[in-house]
C-alpha cells in the first residue's frame, strides 16, 4: 500500500468522514489497521459528543452470531439508526486477510445508505478481535453511527476482550451448548450483559435457558436487571425486537462510573501494546546470549531492565 500523506487539512478529511463519505471511512480504517504514517494525529482529533455505543457479539462458533446481526440491523435501521458493523473473522495463513470476508447474510446492507459493514481479519489476536479494534471503533464513533456492533471470530473461551470494548456484550448461545456450559464459566460466562438463546425452536431449549438462569442465579450480583436471558429464532426474525429493546434499555440504564470504567480499560489495552511494540526481541535474544552462561544469569533481573 502506498504511503499516506495527510498533506491537505486533517479537519476537513475528517469533516468529509463526518458527512457519510463511507468511501474516505473505508479508506481510513485501512490506514488505521496499517499503521499508516499520520494516523496518531488524526486519531487526536477524534472528539465529539455524540451519543453511540458499541455492542459486542460473541459465543462460539455456529450459534448464529451472523444471522443475529442482520436481525438487528433491520430493526434498527427501522428506527432511524445509523449501523456500523464489523465483522472479525479469522485469519488466513497466508495473506493476513480476513478469511470469510464478506457476510452473505448481511448482503442487503452493503448498499443501504444507513448502514456501514466492514469484514476484519484477527490477524492471530486469541480475543477474537482485531489489534486496532479500539481505534476503528473510535473512528466510526466520530463518523456520527448510533450504534457499532462488533461481531468477534467465535474461537470460544478466549473470546472476552470485547467486554473491555463494548458498552453492551451479547454472549450467543445454543441448545445444544449445555455440556460446554461449566466449561465457559470462566470466560464467556462471566462477560455478558446479554445471554441471547438462539435457535430456541430446537428441542430442550427451554431446558437449556433455564439451566442457564440457575447458574447466573448463584452469581454474586448487585441489584442490578443484567444479565438477562433472551431467546431467539434469528434466522425467523423471531425475538429480534425484544432483543433489540433490552439491548438499547441497558445501555440507557448505564452509569457514568460505568462509561469511565470501560474507557479505562479501553486506555490500558492502548498503552499495553503501545509498550509491547517498544520491545524488540532480537534485543532481549542478544541480551540473554550474552549473559546466559553466567552463574549469575537472572531472568527477572533482566526483565526488570524493560
Amino acid at each position: 500500500m502506498k504511503a499516506m500523506h495527510f498533506s491537505v487539512d486533517n479537519d476537513a478529511l475528517l469533516e468529509s468522514i463526518q458527512n457519510a463519505d463511507t468511501r474516505l471511512l473505508a479508506k481510513m480504517i485501512s490506514y488505521i489497521e496499517n499503521d499508516q504514517e499520520g494516523i496518531p494525529d488524526i486519531l487526536q482529533r477524534l472528539n465529539g459528543s455524540h451519543e453511540s455505543f458499541v455492542v459486542g457479539v460473541t459465543g462460539p462458533p455456529g450459534s448464529g452470531k451472523s444471522t443475529l446481526v442482520d436481525g438487528l440491523i433491520a430493526e434498527w435501521v427501522k428506527m432511524g439508526k445509523r449501523v456500523a458493523v464489523v465483522c472479525v473473522d479469522p485469519s488466513s495463513p497466508f495473506h493476513s486477510g480476513a478469511l470469510l470476508g464478506d457476510r452473505i447474510r448481511m448482503s442487503e446492507w452493503y448498499n443501504h445508505p444507513n448502514v456501514f459493514i466492514r469484514s476484519l481479519s484477527s490477524r492471530g489476536s486469541l480475543g477474537g478481535l482485531h489489534p486496532k479494534i479500539v481505534e476503528i471503533s473510535d473512528l466510526l464513533r466520530f463518523a456520527l453511527f448510533d450504534i457499532i456492533l462488533i461481531e468477534t471470530v467465535g474461537v470460544g473461551q478466549t473470546e472476552v476482550e470485547i467486554a473491555a470494548l463494548a458498552d453492551t456484550t451479547l454472549v450467543v448461545l445454543v441448545p445444544e451448548a449445555g455440556d460446554e456450559i461449566q466449561t465457559m464459566k470462566a470466560g464467556l460466562m462471566e462477560i455478558a450483559d446479554i445471554f441471547v438463546v438462539n435457535k430456541h425452536d430446537r428441542p430442550d431449549a427451554d431446558r437449556f435457558a433455564e439451566h442457564l438462569q440457575s447458574i447466573l442465579s448463584l452469581k454474586e450480583n448487585s441489584n442490578s436487571e443484567f444479565p438477562v436471558i433472551i431467546k431467539t429464532v434469528a434466522i425467523e426474525k423471531k425475538g429480534l425486537k425484544e432483543l433489540s429493546d433490552m439491548i438499547l434499555k441497558h445501555h440507557a440504564a448505564r452509569k457514568e462510573a460505568d462509561k469511565i470504567e470501560l474507557m479505562a480499560e479501553k486506555a490500558y489495552l492502548l498503552i499495553l501494546r503501545k509498550r509491547m511494540s517498544e520491545l524488540d526481541k532480537n534485543d532481549l535474544k542478544e541480551r540473554i546470549r550474552k549473559d546466559f552462561g553466567k552463574p549469575t544469569f537472572n531472568l527477572y533481573e533482566l526483565i526488570d531492565d524493560y
